[in-house]
């Protein structure tokens, strides 16, 4: 992989994983996320869905770097529901993901070592069943340029197939622009020889 590249599972798809032992049932979540909201949401939304569930153990990590993450147990015995599942994703090499799992209790307990041979496996399947694909991290740039320059400024975006945030053009043109983070340097030199081209704050 690249340096401005990391693993994740594909977006808006939701993958299930299931897994029975002893009557107690595990069912297996993965999303992509990108920050901590989309994470409450997903959450919220399986607690209505599975209102009637004991458990809603979780792990996610987020960012290329990987340093931000969590595992929760959700009243299972300390580290051995959140932490298996954590370690399964890091087994994928996998970020910006969440997996919840989902336990209906079936009556007997499994002990430490089953409940983490339990989650464990349902992480599994939810993950054996995601599509992994490399996606690369993106920076936003907004710059402002008068209509003199915009075939100038065209030819730029053109070069390296920048992707359009917005545009509003005008007497002063200002353009949002999506980079890959290893062009970002590159691209910003080649504006910097467009005159009366200026780099706008991101509110």
């Amino acid at each position: 992989m690249s340096v401005d590249t990391f693993l994740s599972i594909s977006e808006n798809t939701v993958f299930e994983g299931s897994y029975k032992e002893k009557g107690s049932r595990f069912l297996a979540f993965a999303y992509y996320v990108a920050n901590e909201d989309e994470i409450k949401k997903h959450l919220e939304t399986l607690r209505k869905e599975y209102y009637d569930a004991r458990h809603f153990c979780y792990a996610y990590i987020l960012g290329k770097e990987k340093t931000q993450f969590r595992a929760n147990d959700d009243g299972e015995p300390n580290g051995t529901a959140g932490l298996p599942i954590l370690n399964q994703i890091k087994s994928k090499n996998l970020t910006n993901i969440l997996v919840v799992v989902v336990r209906y209790f079936g009556g007997t307990k499994l002990g430490a070592s089953g409940l983490v041979s339990a989650y464990k496996i349902a992480t599994q399947e939810a993950l054996n069943h995601a599509t992994i694909i490399e996606k690369i991290v993106q920076q936003h740039i907004s710059i402002q340029f008068e209509y003199l320059q915009m075939n100038e400024v065209m030819k730029v975006i053109k070069d390296f197939n920048l992707e359009l945030k917005s545009q509003n053009f005008d007497n002063q043109c200002v353009i949002m622009l999506s980079i890959r983070e290893g062009l970002v340097e590159i691209v910003k030199e080649k504006f910097g020889k467009i005159q009366n081209l200026t780099y706008l704050p991101h509110p």
